[in-house]
């Protein structure tokens, strides 16, 4: 596949959609959703034409030009898109207060999309609020990437879990290798930790999980099964793990349940 020009990293390894139907048939998930990687940029076609072999079991999450007409928007959704991606990780930081970023956030929040934002924890409040008047939910990735050397005490992740009563941001669960520095039990720890305060202010309800898989950059690390295991460590509680796999992601990426 083409990759942007502008990339932070390029793959040496392939990760097919066999692969992924495989992993979430032996790890008994019924449903995924795939998440636009940073380096495919805005060419969403390979992602796309996954979701129109699969239109039942996939949904995508999309990256776009905030110029995307009411049309465009349409096909994606047709096509089982139900989100867009803002990676912002090395990027400068957008002024979602503009005009035409409002009204891109007012079209995603008629389809019922959502915004996702991967960028450090530092960061996300301004961007969380900038968005908060189209109405549209928003999904933080990866914890809210708190800086690897206060984890649950970065006054960013703090300002994130304030968040939490809007009734509008979701938080994903996922890759807990992104925000450490050498994966020692002190990391465990710590994402443990951020687990628990995220629990405690979003419940359930506004929590998800993601593999990471095909983990790039960190594929050394980590594999699917133990990062779907990871989810008992942060979340002990049975029940409430059954709500973030089924309940909550079925509503949030409009999965039939």
């Amino acid at each position: 596949m083409p990759l942007a020009a502008a990339r932070r990293y390029a793959p040496d390894f392939d990760a097919t959609p066999g692969e992924y139907l495989d992993l979430l048939d032996t790890h008994g998930c019924t449903h995924g959703v795939l998440v636009q990687p940073s380096f495919l940029g805005l060419d969403n076609s390979y992602l796309l034409s996954v979701l129109r072999q699969h239109p039942r079991r996939l949904r995508g999450v999309v990256m776009l030009e905030p110029a995307a007409t009411e049309q465009e928007l349409a096909a994606l959704a047709a096509a089982g898109v139900v989100g867009v991606r803002l990676n912002l990780v090395g990027q400068p930081l957008p002024d979602l207060t503009r005009p035409l970023w409002q009204a891109f956030l007012a079209r995603i929040r008629a389809l019922d999309w959502h915004l996702e934002l991967h960028r450090q924890a530092a960061d996300l409040s301004p961007l969380i609020e900038a968005a908060a008047p189209a109405g549209c939910r928003v999904v933080i990735d990866h914890f809210g990437r708190p800086d690897p050397d206060q984890a649950s005490t970065d006054p960013g992740f703090a300002a994130l879990l304030r968040h939490a009563d809007s009734g509008r941001v979701w938080v994903k669960l996922s890759a807990a290798y992104r925000n450490a520095h050498h994966q020692s039990a002190r990391d465990a720890a710590a994402a443990r930790e951020c687990a628990r305060q995220l629990l405690a202010a979003f419940g359930p309800q506004r929590l998800v999980w993601g593999s990471d898989w095909p983990h790039t950059q960190h594929q050394h690390l980590a594999t699917y099964g133990p990062s779907l295991a990871a989810l008992a460590d942060w979340v002990p509680d049975a029940a409430q793990r059954r709500q973030i796999l089924g309940t909550t992601a079925a509503e949030l990426f409009n999965i039939p349940h």
